[in-house]
């Protein structure tokens, strides 16, 4: 998890991932972007630049990444029913949203 207002914990996410990964290379991992509700309040192309980085970080971790808001009870739902399809192998789909402005869902 990162603070997506917060560009230094963006940065920490691959040394977390490093670190973890040495622990455990069968883990899945989920990449998920915080605070989205004031992350939508920030300049729109402020928006983009940390999307764009959070994207190319999920891709080289091989992660879905999820853009929620705790506050606003945006994408938590969905973050626990991927945890749950993913450690019980059920089905469950989660349709892709890469609009800027909008809680962005990747895979």
């Amino acid at each position: 998890m990162f603070d997506l207002t917060s560009r230094c914990t963006l940065n920490s996410v691959i040394g977390w991932y490093s670190q973890a990964r040495k622990w455990n290379q069968t883990a899945i991992p989920i990449l998920i972007g915080t605070k989205f509700d004031d992350f939508a309040k920030l300049p729109p192309d402020l928006q983009w630049t940390i999307m764009t980085e959070a994207r190319a970080y999920a891709k080289a971790m091989k992660a879905t990444l999820f853009f929620s808001s705790a506050t606003h009870n945006i994408n938590v739902n969905k973050v626990f029913k991927f945890i749950m399809a993913k450690l019980f192998n059920l089905p469950w789909t989660v349709e892709r949203n890469l609009t800027i402005g909008e809680p962005i869902i990747d895979f």
